[in-house]
């Protein structure tokens, strides 16, 4: 009797002779990005979930939570050596639910289903807005024209940040600073839209890739500490901090576009050469803390 299912096969192997065809292992390290990613994927269905049982504040933990495992996975691939096309494809779709789906529908239920088809129209545009930065930004992250710079910004507000950022009438209301008015909807589902529009626009944003990448050595001491007072504050104070992160956020977008135009115009000497970051062979020395003093005294970057 046939088994009800054909073997996987994974693509032609060589077989040696005498002996029966073996299919090629996956290395643990191409794995590991993956499950995060997944685990990302799970944070943010359940904040679908916890829209719909209106247990707003665990939805919106459950995006934070996204959001940070979302920044982890592409480190963690660059760590270990281990990315590859279908992460990159796998991340692309999990965020487009995270940060996509999740925050529109939590929004909808929260406040905009209040003024009924125009509720749902913003929550439409900004699900469809952050789809289609994440299409723009997986056809544009090979491009061989940009310039050694452009890795500092983004083009258009990030679908993470984007996600963030439309939650902030929800910590308005839990800081008890936007009361939960009905009237207040359509102002609302303007600033949704707006958000939108951000995502899909060109406007430079900055990207904070090169943040972690490389650490002054007399920096790491207090970072450990401004890391863990961050974390003890979001705990101890989450809307407020969600509130205050988001809004600074929307003030940093101007202060981008203003150093964007800074590098676009030369004003800025050297912005073409000082992007190390590019040439990082992800030798694991370079995260070793414990090797740092044998590193170059002169490598500050």
């Amino acid at each position: 009797m046939s088994a009800p299912f054909a073997p996987y096969d994974p693509g032609p192997t060589r077989r040696r002779r005498g002996r029966a065809p073996r299919f090629r292992r996956v290395p643990l390290r191409l794995i590991l990005p993956n499950l995060v990613t997944l685990l990302a994927l799970c944070s943010g269905l359940t904040a679908i979930r916890m829209a719909l049982e209106t247990r707003w504040d665990f939805a919106i933990g459950a995006i934070v939570l996204a959001a940070v495992l979302d920044a982890l996975d592409g480190r963690v691939a660059r760590l270990v050596k281990g990315t590859s096309k279908f992460g990159a494809e796998l991340d692309s779709l999990a965020d487009f639910v995270n940060f996509g789906v999740a925050p529109a529908l939590i929004l909808y239920s929260w406040l905009l289903d209040e003024v009924r088809s125009i509720g749902w129209i913003a929550a439409l545009v900004f699900s469809i807005s952050a789809a289609l930065r994440l299409a723009r930004f997986n056809v544009s992250i090979d491009d061989p024209d940009k310039p050694a710079w452009a890795v500092n910004f983004f083009t258009g507000v990030p679908a993470p940040a984007g996600a963030l950022a439309v939650l902030f009438p929800v910590y308005l209301e839990f800081v008890g600073i936007l009361p939960h008015w009905p009237e207040l909807a359509p102002v609302v589902a303007v600033y949704v839209v707006i958000i939108a529009l951000l995502m899909v626009s060109r406007l430079p944003t900055f990207s904070g890739k090169k943040l972690g990448s490389r650490i002054r050595r007399d920096l790491v001491l207090p970072l450990f500490v401004a890391a863990v007072l961050f974390v003890a504050l979001l705990v101890s104070y989450p809307f407020e901090m969600l509130a205050l992160g988001a809004a600074a956020y929307l003030v940093s977008i101007p202060v981008a576009w203003r150093w964007h135009q800074k590098y676009t115009s030369g004003q800025i000497p050297g912005a073409a050469a000082d992007d190390t970051s590019a040439n990082d062979d992800g030798d694991e020395a370079d995260t070793d803390l414990d090797h740092l003093g044998d590193r170059d005294k002169g490598d500050t970057g």
